[in-house]
């Protein structure tokens, strides 16, 4: 999807009142339109608040609206009723201060590295050289630095998503939303990007949500678990994560880890729905 910068929804917000959350999101509701007429509600009604620079994971069962919710907030389709305000302004449609990873990389194979991730900034006209540093000081940070003129065809199905990550990173969005992005790499390679996306969540102060099957993929990487209800999605439980802030893999075989993924699992059947 390419976005005008000039369209009067991509404008960035304006700012939070202290002590407000950064999201709020109030009676959401998403329905569509059967082949035989009738509506089928896919989500809410949700009514949640989010902080700054929190990283919010979200599982739930298939189809119970995860990726919905993810899409409600990027602005990308429209709600049935409700609202959503990030920084006090209210949601409409696609808006730059938000940077969408998706599950997958989607990067143009006639464009190297470098040149994906500097796509938001050739949509919206900005300057080439200023951008190209920025985008060079962004795959740095991603751990391909030396990838830069590679191109897709040339990286391997985590360095692609690196590469997603760091254009999605392009224009600075306050907000990050990541729709089961690990969910096709390898198991090795996904624990590697959980380290790694916590490792730039820390570093890049943003707020974070992200969408996954895995329950324990949500407790290391979120500060909260949002636990979404069968179709239609509703929130069945959030979960505080109380681990160290500077998290390896070897918290994953902790007793306090297993405490987590236990209670979370335990609003789930042998069929993977809510009880």
């Amino acid at each position: 999807m390419i976005l005008d910068a000039k369209d009067p929804f991509l404008t960035p917000p304006s700012g939070i009142e202290p002590g407000h959350p950064f999201i709020q999101i109030k009676g959401l509701e998403k329905s569509y339109r059967s082949q035989d007429g009738g509506s089928i509600r896919a989500l809410g009604p949700i009514t949640l608040d989010i902080r700054k620079n929190e990283f919010l994971t979200i599982v739930g069962p298939s189809g119970c609206g995860k990726s919905t919710l993810l899409k409600l907030l990027a602005g990308l389709i429209s709600r049935s009723s409700g609202s959503i305000h990030i920084a006090g302004q209210e949601i409409f449609g696609p808006q730059l201060d938000i940077g969408v990873v998706f599950q997958a990389p989607v990067l143009l194979p006639w464009r190297t590295a470098i040149e994906n991730v500097m796509l938001p900034a050739h949509v919206n006209k900005l300057d080439p050289r200023k951008s190209k540093a920025r985008g060079l000081e962004l795959l740095s940070m991603v751990g391909l630095g030396d990838f830069h003129a590679k191109y897709p065809n040339e990286l391997s199905g985590g360095m692609q998503q690196r590469v997603a990550i760091a254009r999605a990173l392009m224009h600075d969005p306050s907000t990050l939303l990541m729709d089961e992005p690990f969910g096709a790499l390898d198991a090795m390679t996904r624990e590697s990007m959980n380290v790694e996306i916590r490792r730039l969540w820390a570093n890049a102060g943003k707020t974070v949500i992200f969408v996954t099957h895995s329950i324990p993929e949500a407790v290391f990487l979120g500060t909260r678990v949002l636990v979404l209800s069968s179709r239609p999605g509703k929130i069945a439980e959030i979960v505080d994560v109380e681990l160290d802030e500077d998290r390896s893999l070897d918290i994953v075989a902790s007793d306090v880890f297993g405490t987590y993924t236990r209670r979370i699992r335990r609003h789930f059947n042998s069929n993977g729905a809510i009880e």
